[in-house]
């Protein structure tokens, strides 16, 4: 028998050996442990954090001190009306003044305040004492005493209570029935230095209902007229007409009447 070489016998053997090395590796990759995940650097920086959030601003202090009508303001306001200004006085004061836009809203129990008190505490009834007539036409009424003014027709008022300045001891405002006779927008005083009165409305012998620029109370009292806030007085200008009627009654504090 020959024993010679069969063609193909050493292709397929190769063929054959490197399928089974193939093999091996493919097992030995399959056994292999999956690589560790990414561990970050111990000199890597952490993320920044949200800022913390600031806290809030504390009250400002009131500090002002005991005024002279701090007892009033006091019992009009809920607090143990001893005339003595404590912090909590003090701050009960300056949000009432920022409440009627008093400036400087500081706490303190002075004259503006106080008018303005008087002015709100009557809102609710202005006419209790039954002071001003009633009648079925529009009423301006001017109380001395309290230094406010109101509209009402009838029983209704129509032009809340606001702070007025009336006349000064010798020149009070006179009081009783009038009328409004004549009215000028943007009136200039002749007889006391050009002096502005805008939205005048004249109710007797040169006495006016009108604005007053600057302070309401300055010089304890006007000549005579009926000053208002130009604010209040706008309005009023607004609502009264010539021929409305004009009641003036008590005595203005400080003076005899």
């Amino acid at each position: 028998m020959s024993t010679g070489h069969v063609p193909g016998t050493a292709t397929a053997m190769g063929a054959l050996g490197r399928a089974a090395a193939t093999a091996a590796v493919l097992a030995a990759a399959a056994l292999a442990p999956s690589p560790a995940a990414a561990v970050p650097s111990p000199s890597a920086s952490p993320a920044p954090s949200a800022p913390a959030a600031s806290p809030s601003p504390s009250p400002e202090a009131c500090t002002a001190g005991t005024g002279p009508y701090q007892r009033e303001l006091e019992g009009h306001l809920g607090r143990t009306a001893d005339g003595t200004q404590d912090s909590a006085d003090c701050a009960a004061i300056r949000t009432f003044q920022r409440a009627q836009r008093i400036r400087p809203a500081d706490g303190y129990a002075g004259l503006v305040t106080f008018r303005t008190m008087v002015a709100v505490a009557a809102r609710a009834n202005p006419n209790a004492a039954g002071g001003c007539p009633v009648r079925p036409h529009r009423v301006t009424c001017v109380d001395l005493e309290r230094q406010i003014l109101w509209v009402q027709r009838d029983r209704t008022v129509v032009f809340p209570p606001v702070p007025v300045r009336t006349g000064r001891d010798d020149e009070e405002t006179r009081t009783g029935w009038h009328e409004v006779y004549w009215r000028s927008e943007d009136h200039v005083s002749t007889l006391y230095d050009d002096a502005p009165m805008p939205y005048a409305q004249f109710f007797d012998e040169g006495q006016a209902l009108h604005g007053r620029p600057g302070s309401l109370y300055a010089h304890g009292g006007s000549a005579g007229c009926v000053n208002l806030t130009v604010p209040d007085a706008r309005r009023l200008w607004d609502l009264l007409t010539e021929g409305d009627a004009v009641y003036v009654w008590g005595a203005k504090p400080g003076t005899e009447g």
